[in-house]
């Protein structure tokens, strides 16, 4: 065991721990999710700690050998060492400062054993005189949110295209698929099952529109601006060299925001860019949604599709298959749209310069990246792609409906159709046979009305009714 201190007293911290007293004292306060800050919100800070070492070094303010041993720290806590020493607990108070300090201490302490030293040995390199130097929580931690949201958003983004090309395929796929479309959950008119697909195929080509711009939101950082956006103890030449630090190792164009103060106390870029991922899952519930409607039965329901069977459905029912992965997509938005609510409510309980609550912020919007990271292949691949359509009970169906009757109000007008509509209602007869009988048009009329392309497209021929 070694010994730290710091203003409230001392603390015995075992030898094989790199945090030190911060961070444990941060472990005993903070014993709420028993999950840890995020592993890409870790990268990020790191990646910040970097680049203000490596800014430090290059104007002169830190000691080029110290530098470089916390450079070489944070090279291997990038390439996933030491992962298991940040234990700071994903919910904190303090605004980030804990998460902050348990990155400081456990750099500083690999970088003393790189120097030879022992850990704890804060004289070779100290987590806030040296690792912090020139920042604050207050710029250091907002910025590392920002970077680790722009770094989840593009796999995000690339998932919601590979999702949209599935459901273009099936609308092409089904473009043939004649069938009853539906209105309040009530027959209405034709379209083709490809139509259908085509809907939602445009309301994801929207959402991975929205999120791909969505990174323009967060390109802009406070970092400089230490603890309330003033820049209080740091360099001009330090803030201006270290954007460009920043850039080059994340990866990022990331640029200097023209008002520190502003993204150190506000945080509605962070609502935005959730707001986004919300209107996705919302698309993705009604997509889900409608598919588990559309396959329902398979024999008592609508029936007009298959979802790929990928589980036993039932511990009692044999032969039963549930929608497993539209219902689990339903559960995954369900979760995302909880998680806007938090990110909501978090940004607009700020207090003057500064926003206390932004470690749930981060928890939140890095949660509904993983999300959507995770569960979009699985929707994709193991329900979208293997979808079948029932040819039969679609075309079935449309028979068996006076949704048809539509088509002819052009050709027998509106009472004349709503005749027909009724006889088919109470005596179950198909809409052709009764407008045949009834003499309103000829066949090869009937035939020319209902073809797939006049009835699920813009009318092209004028019609005069008689």
């Amino acid at each position: 065991m070694r010994i730290e201190h710091d203003i409230l007293g001392e603390m015995p911290i075992d030898d094989s721990s790199y945090y030190g007293i911060y961070t444990a004292r941060a472990v005993q306060n903070f014993a709420i999710t028993g999950v840890p800050f995020h592993s890409a919100l870790v990268e990020a800070l790191v990646i910040v700690k970097k680049a203000a070492a490596l800014t430090n070094c290059t104007i002169g303010a830190l000691d080029k050998s110290i530098a470089g041993a916390v450079a070489s720290a944070c090279d291997e806590i990038l390439a996933g060492g030491l992962r298991d020493q940040f234990v700071v607990d994903c919910l904190q108070g303090g605004a980030g400062t804990s998460a902050n300090m348990n990155v400081n201490e456990v750099i500083a302490n690999r970088a003393i054993e790189l120097l030879g030293g022992y850990k704890g040995d804060y004289g070779l390199v100290h987590p806030l005189d040296h690792v912090n130097l020139h920042q604050s929580t207050n710029d250091v931690f907002p910025t590392a949110v920002r970077i680790a949201a722009i770094r989840l958003l593009k796999p995000v983004t690339d998932c919601f295209a590979d999702l949209q090309t599935a459901l273009q395929e099936k609308e092409e796929e089904f473009s043939t698929v004649l069938k009853i479309g539906r209105t309040q959950l009530q027959d209405a008119v034709p379209v083709t099952l490809g139509q259908e697909f085509g809907a939602w195929a445009a309301a994801i080509a929207r959402d991975r529109w929205r999120l791909y711009k969505a990174v323009e939101r967060l390109r802009q950082v406070d970092i400089g601006g230490t603890a309330v956006g003033t820049g209080i103890n740091a360099p001009r030449i330090y803030i201006f060299t270290m954007i460009e630090q920043l850039r080059e190792m994340s990866g990022i164009g990331l640029a200097r925001t023209e008002y520190m103060m502003d993204p150190t106390q506000n945080c509605d870029v962070f609502v935005e860019v959730s707001g986004l991922l919300k209107a996705s899952a919302v698309n993705l519930t009604k997509i889900s949604n409608d598919l588990r409607l559309l396959s329902s039965g398979p024999r008592a329901g609508i029936g007009e599709i298959t979802l790929p069977a990928v589980q036993a459905g039932s511990s009692i029912m044999p032969g039963k298959v549930n929608p497993v992965i539209a219902e689990a997509v339903n559960q995954t938005a369900f979760q995302i749209m909880a998680d806007d609510l938090a990110i909501t409510l978090a940004s607009q309980a700020g207090q003057l310069e500064l926003n206390a609550f932004l470690p749930l912020i981060a928890k939140n919007l890095l949660e509904m990246l993983d999300l959507l990271q995770n569960m979009l292949p699985l929707f994709t691949n193991r329900c979208i792609r293997g979808i079948k359509a029932n040819r039969q009970s679609c075309l079935q169906k449309l028979n068996e409906s006076f949704a048809l009757v539509t088509a002819l109000i052009g050709y027998i007008g509106y009472d004349k159709a709503s005749e027909v509509a009724l006889l088919c209602q109470e005596t179950g007869r198909p809409v052709r046979e009764i407008v045949l009988e009834q003499g309103y048009v000829d066949s090869e009329t009937l035939d020319e009305i209902f073809r797939l392309e006049r009835l699920t497209a813009p009318e092209v021929l004028k019609v005069k009714v008689r």
